[in-house]
């Protein structure tokens, strides 16, 4: 391999077909093994087919196509000639506008056939479209492209290693997507580290399940075997009903995912037979809960390996190191190939145990977004600022305690979203759970979760709320849980929180009147203490503006009308019209 941080894409893959030249690069179904002499063989081919359609060194061509061998060549083979800029293909037409503009597209790469709303936003811009022929009889992912005539290009020939050889960009879940343009030696630095820390050999395999518009698959997965000389079995997409015969057809040593992926493998692994030639399972791109990765080395018998990862650090910052060094629950590892540091508000670095904002630096690391309105107000003096709270143990490892933007402020009390994520993950009938914020007439902002059950259990929002109890603070538990078939998210797996506020309450809040006696008499309590009125059974106090003095008013009042006495906790852990008027008829009748 050429030395780490150092040449291009290009220069790492001629070294590795001059070592070994017949070794398998790329595998796919149904298609023969393509060698790291044959990948060479296309890159060549893709420059000149470039250069000849009038595109050279640093022009941008967005590319859509769908994932498969036939994407992943293409990104190291754009990449070795100009800026491979790919895009997701589910994309509309309003977003291939935005981001076609953003990149200054000097031309589009679409798959033969494909219909995508790419294609006339392309036209709209006078953009060139170029497409993308797969070579069906020849070996995994070989390529010809036909493009409009034009002047050869002025900049011809290979990229250097400070060109930009990948533009993406960021979610822009909550603002604008902002470019993030990463240099070859940006790459080069981080698929090295990610190479290194997982100790691959050329006799290691990855299966590829990720898409490869995200960095994750194009770098965690792609990038970091060719670096080590090993190879990649590119899918067409992640199905799990088909994740189990890949395994057997392919034999691969590791596979790197996102948790969502993760949990649909595991929900079908004990129907399958288990795959021995895995040695390791890498998780990636988004917050590994506890009890996922416990059951999934449970299942498979290997380590799973938690990395720490973003699009400005060309994916991975940093990762827990594979057995017999040590792994630590709940951290995402060890710095890999970047310093990692942790500063308060004020820029000040914070001692070990401290949380505050994770800031990194180094050499696979960005210095500012390549977009021409972006707040670069996140890079400060060398830093970039990660948006994670965090902090680092005495021996460097690397906590993570939430995101910045996702710490609620209750009341005056911060809470964490992914803390109650976590807690609720360790229910044993939850499969999945995403809390989220919800303004509040009076503390600001409320918790509430979203959670889907393993084989549809019926367990209740009540029952969870008692379990949170005795491992959340009250003011940390959801004052409202719904019971969902999915929870949104984006592309490569992270949780869509915003929707979650929009779309999930809209279904669900539906006021219902009280059923009976009891309730009726809550439903009156609840309206004089938070002075609303139409209470109706599913009311949440908390929801209605309550909180912990008002409380303790209704539970005064409950004393008073029915001669019982509750604890403050009935409250917190049952905060609807109905589910306090069934504790209290339970009350009463064991009285």
């Amino acid at each position: 391999m050429t030395t780490p941080c150092l040449g291009t894409i290009r220069h790492l893959l001629e070294a590795q077909a001059t070592r070994t030249p017949q070794a398998a690069a790329i595998l796919a179904r149904e298609r023969s093994i393509l060698s790291y002499s044959a990948l060479v063989d296309q890159v060549e081919q893709t420059a000149k087919s470039l250069n000849g359609i009038g595109i050279g060194r640093k022009d941008p061509v967005a590319v859509v196509l769908p994932n498969g061998p036939e994407m992943a060549l293409a990104f190291v083979s754009i990449a070795s000639v100009a800026t491979c800029a790919p895009l997701n293909p589910a994309y509309q037409t309003d977003e291939f506008d935005f981001y076609l503009s953003d990149m200054d597209a000097k031309a589009l790469i679409v798959q033969a056939g494909m219909n995508s709303p790419a294609i006339a936003v392309a036209r709209k811009h006078s953009i060139p479209i170029v497409e993308l022929l797969p070579d069906e009889q020849g070996s995994a992912g070989m390529f010809s492209l036909v493009g409009p005539k034009a002047s050869p290009a002025n900049d011809s020939g290979f990229a250097q290693a400070q060109d930009a050889a990948l533009i993406l960009h960021t979610s822009g879940t909550t603002s604008r997507p902002k470019k993030v343009a990463l240099t070859h030696s940006q790459l080069l630095c981080s698929a090295d580290a990610i190479a290194t820390g997982l100790q691959l050999t050329p006799a290691d395999r990855c299966l590829n399940v990720m898409p490869l518009f995200h960095v994750h698959g194009l770098i965690g997965a792609v990038l970091a075997s060719l670096a080590a000389g090993s190879s990649v079995v590119c899918t067409q997409a992640f199905d799990a009903s088909t994740f189990f015969a890949y395994l057997r057809e392919f034999h691969p040593t590791w596979y790197t995912a996102v948790p969502a992926i993760h949990q649909a493998v595991l929900a079908i692994a004990n129907k399958r037979p288990r795959a021995v030639s895995l040695r390791f399972i890498r998780s990636c791109s988004a917050s590994l809960p506890s009890g996922l990765m416990r059951e999934l080395e449970e299942v498979f018998g290997i380590p799973v390996i938690e990395a720490y990862g973003m699009t400005e650090a060309g994916h991975q910052i940093a990762s827990n190191p594979l057995p017999p060094r040590g792994r630590k629950a709940g951290s995402v590892g060890l710095p890999t190939g970047t310093e990692i540091t942790v500063m308060n508000g004020q820029g000040r670095i914070l001692p070990p145990g401290e949380k505050g904002e994770i800031v990194i630096r180094g050499s696979s690391v960005i210095s500012g977004y390549a977009s021409a309105l972006a707040d670069n107000t996140k890079f400060m003096e060398g830093w970039f600022r990660t948006g994670d709270q965090g902090y680092l143990d005495e021996d460097g490892y690397v906590f993570i305690t939430g995101r910045l933007k996702e710490i609620v402020n209750r009341g005056g009390e911060k809470i964490s979203l992914r803390e109650v994520d976590e807690a609720l993950l360790e229910h044993p009938q939850v499969a999945q759970a995403a809390a989220f914020a919800l303004p509040h007439p009076s503390l600001g902002e409320d918790i509430a979760a979203a959670v889907i059950t393993r084989d549809n259990n019926q367990i209740t929002a009540q029952l969870l709320r008692e379990y949170l109890h005795l491992r959340l603070a009250d003011f940390k538990i959801p004052t409202r849980i719904w019971f969902v078939d999915q929870i949104p998210r984006t592309a490569t797996g992270k949780i869509r929180r915003d929707q979650l506020a929009n779309n999930i309450i809209q279904e669900n809040n539906k006021p219902a009147c009280a059923g009976n006696r009891v309730e009726a008499m809550v439903a009156e309590i609840y309206a004089e203490v938070l002075r609303v009125q139409d209470v109706g059974s599913r009311d949440n106090f908390f929801a209605l503006g309550g909180d912990s003095l008002r409380a303790t008013q209704v539970l005064s009042r409950v004393r008073a009308a029915f001669e019982i006495n509750l604890p403050i906790a009935t409250i917190f852990t049952k905060p609807t019209v109905a589910e306090l008027a069934q504790e209290i008829a339970s009350a009463e009748s064991s009285s």
